[in-house]
């Protein structure tokens, strides 16, 4: 009986490297669900937005979408949207929000002020979240093009009810903020720094907020390295962290491959209590829908995942309790 597929190697006079990617076709990120079981999501690459209606159906929400990269729902089920700059030009570098019954479309914040007194365009607006008090979160990395940076500052924003804009974290505090999650009850936010530096950050970071939003009482829940560490998160309904983490192919010499692409289940504590595999490379980000919150979907690489877990998702606006 000759070799499977997949175990047979080839002379070095024939091939000598293993096969890499020459290119991208997508690149998926951003998932969000609505009440009627629409799946929101971004494709960075070919900066648009997608929907996949409940029936599988997908089209085109918005192209151009401003370089989109994270998304979520409010508590009044608005779409928010963090439009960076990832992947080309026309990147919004903002956060902005989409009424989907009236098609309004606002712009919440572009630019922020520095302790000198200069107002600068942001970095690249990565993940976004919501707490029970309708308090937004969104973080501020600069993956790309560094050089278009008008501030040194990756740091971590708060938009409260009232349209005020506040920076709450920023260097040396965390070395580059990614995903981002809030609890519902607004007493617990969580960070993913990641930082593809080597020796950089691949850590989850949990912080304590106070009753106006303010984050103290700084502890690491997790550390992946050397690993590619997470990108982006959710929340179940126990406290649970599910982390979008992990590479077959490592992308350089600031990371290994010792971390496998999966959603990673953790405690707040930061007791891993498993992975759901995910066998593609980048996965993204992750979010929970269904008719009962216990769907969740996986963004990577080109691809839209889903799979059924035990807990409902923990999200600002519930499309599973939607009337």
């Amino acid at each position: 009986m000759g070799e499977r597929i997949g175990e047979i190697g080839l002379p070095r006079t024939v091939c000598n490297e293993p096969a890499t990617v020459a290119s991208t076709l997508a690149f998926t990120e951003g998932p969000a669900v609505d009440a009627d079981g629409s799946v929101y999501f971004s494709d960075i690459l070919n900066n648009r937005i997608l929907r996949r209606a409940a029936d599988g159906e997908l089209s085109v929400f918005r192209q151009p979408s401003h370089r989109t990269n994270g998304q979520a729902f409010d508590r009044q089920g608005r779409l928010l949207h963090c439009e960076g700059a990832e992947f080309g030009p026309g990147g919004g570098r903002r956060v902005t929000r989409t009424d989907l019954k009236t098609g309004k479309y606002d712009v919440l914040t572009d630019r922020t002020e520095l302790a000198d007194g200069r107002v600068v365009r942001y970095n690249s607006p990565n993940d976004i979240c919501v707490d029970g008090r309708d308090r937004i979160y969104f973080t501020d990395p600069c993956y790309g093009d560094r050089s278009q940076m008008e501030m040194e500052i990756e740091g971590v924003y708060r938009i409260d009810p009232d349209g005020r804009v506040r920076r709450i974290l920023e260097q040396p505090i965390i070395e580059r903020p990614n995903g981002v999650a809030v609890t519902q009850d607004s007493r617990t936010l969580y960070v993913v720094d990641s930082c593809p530096t080597p020796g950089g950050n691949r850590k989850i970071w949990a912080f304590d907020l106070d009753d106006a939003g303010d984050p103290s009482g700084q502890r690491l829940v997790y550390d992946f390295a050397p690993g590619r560490g997470g990108d982006g998160m959710r929340l179940d309904m126990e406290g649970r962290l599910y982390v979008a983490a992990g590479v077959f192919a490592a992308r350089g010499p600031h990371e290994t491959t010792d971390v496998r692409p999966g959603v990673y289940v953790l405690t707040p504590e930061g007791e891993l209590l498993g992975r759901i595999a995910v066998y593609e490379d980048l996965i993204t980000n992750c979010a929970f829908g269904g008719p009962d919150g216990r769907t969740l979907y996986i963004t990577a690489g080109k691809t839209l995942y889903q799979v059924r877990v035990g807990t409902p998702g923990q999200v600002a606006f519930p499309p599973w309790r939607a009337s």
